[in-house]
């Protein structure tokens, strides 16, 4: 057929003109003016060192201003870098639960956390990361959004820009729900799995956020969060027999 197939359906994140696709274009476009920007700023921020070693009587005045002026011009290469890093995963560069797993494993584990990662919970959807420790269960998914989405809740509800995430919450929530009585069932202790988004990308302007029944934060606040966030009080042997039951009922992906 032209333009497809029948046999396939479209994927959106190939087609031309997507708003990832059309992001990077945007910012592989501009790179020349930010480039000029970034050398007017490091010319300023050399006069202004200068200037102030002077005022200073500062040793080597000509050598701190060209200091000064490179500090500025690196600074604002590191920060355009990681605004545009931020948006790999949602650009599909970036495995987002590649990331958050890395992050989880890394600062979970020497305190005794178990991460179980790519798990199909039985009649339910797959969940990125199981984790289970000393303070509790956590099932924790990974989700990518524009970096110009508000991610935001009013009045307990959650809104993704101007659409509602009560449907990404639903699916999340009623995951965690199965977990908790599949795990309890099968492992003989009572456990409740509490249901966490990781988010990449958007505008989670405190960095973490509850609605819904879920709570939603960045990557790098998700260990420290659960960390803070014990629920249950088990020992290693609990949690060994848990991981367990869960590597024994969930496939992994």
């Amino acid at each position: 057929m032209p333009n497809g197939s029948i046999y396939v359906p479209p994927n959106d994140k190939y087609k031309w003109g997507t708003p990832s696709v059309m992001y990077e274009l945007r910012w592989r476009e501009t790179r020349p003016e930010r480039r000029r920007r970034r050398h007017v700023m490091a010319v300023a921020g050399a006069l202004l060192f200068l200037a102030f070693a002077f005022y200073r009587t500062l040793p080597m005045p000509f050598l701190v201003g060209l200091l000064g002026g490179a500090a500025v011009w690196a600074g604002d290469a590191i920060v355009s870098w990681r605004m545009f890093e931020a948006t790999a995963v949602w650009r599909g560069k970036r495995s987002g639960a590649v990331r958050t797993g890395r992050v989880l494993r890394r600062r979970l584990r020497r305190q005794g956390y178990r991460v179980l990662d790519g798990r199909a919970v039985p009649g339910k959807a797959s969940i990125d990361h199981l984790v289970i420790g000393p303070g509790g269960v956590w099932v924790v998914d990974n989700e990518a959004w524009a970096p110009d989405t508000d991610i935001a809740a009013y009045g307990g509800k959650l809104f993704l820009g101007e659409r509602s995430g009560s449907t990404v919450a639903a699916a999340l929530v009623d995951v965690a729900h199965s977990m908790t009585e599949l795990l309890s069932r099968e492992s003989g202790i009572p456990i409740e799995a509490y249901p966490v988004l990781v988010v990449h990308g958007g505008r989670l302007r405190t960095g973490m956020l509850t609605a819904e029944g879920m709570t939603l934060l960045t990557p790098r606040k998700a260990a420290a969060w659960i960390l803070g966030d014990a629920h249950a009080e088990l020992d290693e042997e609990h949690v060994e027999l848990l991981a367990r039951t869960a590597a024994r009922i969930l496939r992994r992906m």
